[in-house]
Formats: structure tokens, C-alpha cells, sequence
């Protein structure tokens, strides 16, 4: 960080502190959400040039530091207590997600950058996905903003639509929170729509979806080695070394350290919630350099790009669990 970073890392820091704070009292829309919003809300208004530099670095840099935090919440022995069971739902989920995101993607015209960061936050947990995505990809902050708009919609679905079918389907607590854990977005709409259903559904939904987060790792290398072959492709000259995402490999540090048991559980947790603060500070920086008049010309097809990956991943969900006797 720069010195003059700074200037722009406080101004972006008043919106994140509102952002912050409205996501607290609605957990369901969440304080990224509320930070890209109000910083959009902003972004055409004037502002000293003293601040563009600080919205930048906070916007990418930032990012990345949020992406590590998160780890210091993530205890990699969750991964064995769920079983194998529910880690062939995710592959298969993952296998889907992408795949209709791609597929889809080209018969709507989109581009690669647009289609990755939907197929991730489908497949893996939302905002978080697409933050840790986006820097390995080299994506646009108007791809980053649409692509958050896009599965934010369908996590509030989620919330009022998968309980309800649920129940009239007859699942079980696990089956419902298999469900719940692998085929809806973000963490605070799976814990809503799980212990919506039972106390026991939100309990497993929950523990379903942190493993699930860990999918950011193998999702963030494999860009990673696919970005690195069409530069060479292309003979841009980038290397595997060069744009490797460094954050991924201290985010898996920081889960390691966790698991270990070093820290006491209240500097851990501590730690996450700084994660969490940073990534609404992140949101809002790319909110405050997003224009929204372009935003909702364009935003369109990634909607129905997202209802497309939506629905595959929720079907996968229901017909590999079917087929492993889980339902």
C-alpha cells in the first residue's frame, strides 16, 4: 500500500461502515450488497482525484486481504465430518454450474470473464467465489458488480422458494440441508432457508456450505493455469509464477492454522469478521466505480445466465442425492 492509498482506503471506509451496518439489520441482502449499492449510489457524484487511487487498491488489493481472513473461520476437519456423500454432490454441482455457465454463455454472448465469475459464485458460495475469482482472471469491476447483482437475486429466492418445496416434497432435515448447503449461493441465504426448515437442516446446511466454500481453492488454480495458457498462447508472455494467486495459498494457510487449534477461537473468529468487514469495504470501492446507467442496459443477460446455472445446480443437487439414497 502506497501512502496516498490511504486517502481513498478512509473514503471508501465510510461507506462500508453503512454498508456494514444496514447488512446487519437485513442478513437476508447481506453488507456486500448494501456496499456495492450505496457506492454506486455515489459513484457519479464528485470527488476529490486524491481518493481514486485508495478506491482502487481497496477494490482489488483488499480483496485479496478479505479472501485470507476468511480462512481463519474455516476449520478443515468439517470436510471429513460431512462425508464423502455430500463431496459428490459438490463435484457434480461444480461439473454443473460451470458447464451451464459456459454453455449458456455462449448462445447469450458474453464473455469469458462474465460467465467464470456467475459459474463460480453458483457453484461455490456467491460474493466470496466471485471475489476470489475475479483477481485471478483479471476481471472488470462492472463484471464483478453485475455478476454479485445476478446471484444475489436468486439467494433471496432461494430463501422463500426452497423451504417451501422442500416441505411439500417431504426431505429430511439432512436432505433438505444437503440441498440447501449445495445448491444455494451465499452462506447467510443457506443458514436463513435452512433453519427455516428444521433447526437440524440449518445445523447440516451449514456445515454443508463451509466445506463447500473450500472449492474456492482447486476453482482459483484452475484459472489460474488456464489464464497462464492462452497468455502463452498468445505469446502475452505471462508465466504460471507471475499470476499465480498468492491469496489462495495463505487462505489455505490461514484455514490450516485454524484447524490446529493455535489460535484461541475468539482471535479466530475475530479474524473472519474482519474478513467479512473487508470484503464489504471491497464491494463498496467497486460500487463506487461502477456506472449504473451501464449496469442495467447490459444486465440482463447475465440474469438469465444465472437463473439457467441456478437451476442446474439445484437440480443436479436433488438427482445425485436421489441416486446416492440420500432423499
Amino acid at each position: 500500500m502506497k501512502r496516498e492509498d490511504l486517502k481513498g482506503i478512509l473514503y471508501t471506509l465510510v461507506f462500508a461502515i453503512a454498508a456494514y451496518v444496514l447488512g446487519g439489520y437485513f442478513p437476508i441482502v447481506g453488507g456486500p450488497v448494501f456496499g456495492i449499492l450505496i457506492g454506486m449510489m455515489f459513484a457519479r457524484r464528485r470527488r476529490p482525484k486524491s481518493v481514486e487511487s485508495g478506491i482502487r487498491f481497496t477494490g482489488k488489493k483488499i480483496l485479496q486481504y478479505a479472501i485470507i481472513l476468511l480462512g481463519f473461520e474455516m476449520n478443515l476437519f468439517h470436510v471429513a465430518e460431512v462425508g464423502a456423500q455430500s463431496l459428490y454432490v459438490m463435484i457434480f454441482t461444480l461439473i454443473a454450474a460451470f458447464s451451464a455457465a459456459f454453455l449458456m454463455g455462449k448462445v447469450l454472448g458474453l464473455d469469458r470473464d462474465m460467465t467464470a465469475l456467475v459459474g463460480a459464485g453458483t457453484a461455490i458460495c456467491g460474493g466470496s467465489a466471485i471475489a476470489a475469482v475475479a483477481p485471478v482472471i483479471g476481471a472488470k469491476d462492472r463484471d464483478v458488480v453485475i455478476s454479485i447483482a445476478t446471484i444475489f437475486l436468486f439467494n433471496v429466492l432461494a430463501v422463500f422458494i426452497f423451504p417451501a418445496i422442500g416441505h411439500s416434497w417431504g426431505m429430511t432435515d439432512a436432505g433438505f440441508g444437503m440441498w440447501a448447503g449445495t445448491a444455494i449461493n451465499d452462506t447467510s441465504s443457506v443458514v436463513a432457508a435452512g433453519y427455516a426448515y428444521s433447526h437440524e437442516a440449518g445445523a447440516y446446511a451449514t456445515i454443508v456450505k463451509l466445506t463447500r466454500t473450500l472449492m474456492i481453492v482447486p476453482v482459483c488454480l484452475f484459472f489460474a493455469l488456464l489464464v497462464s495458457r492462452r497468455a502463452k498462447e498468445t505469446g502475452a508472455g505471462f508465466s504460471l509464477r507471475r499470476i499465480f494467486p498468492m491469496f489462495v495459498l495463505y487462505f489455505v494457510l490461514a484455514c490450516i492454522v485454524n484447524t490446529t487449534g493455535v489460535l484461541p477461537a475468539e482471535v479466530s473468529h475475530g479474524l473472519g469478521a474482519l474478513g467479512k468487514f473487508a470484503i464489504v469495504m471491497a464491494m463498496s470501492a467497486i460500487g463506487l466505480n461502477t456506472d449504473l446507467a451501464s449496469l442495467v442496459k447490459n444486465g440482463l443477460r447475465p440474469l438469465a445466465l444465472g437463473l439457467v446455472c441456478w437451476i442446474a445446480v439445484a437440480g443436479t443437487s436433488i438427482i445425485v442425492q436421489r441416486a446416492l439414497g440420500l432423499l
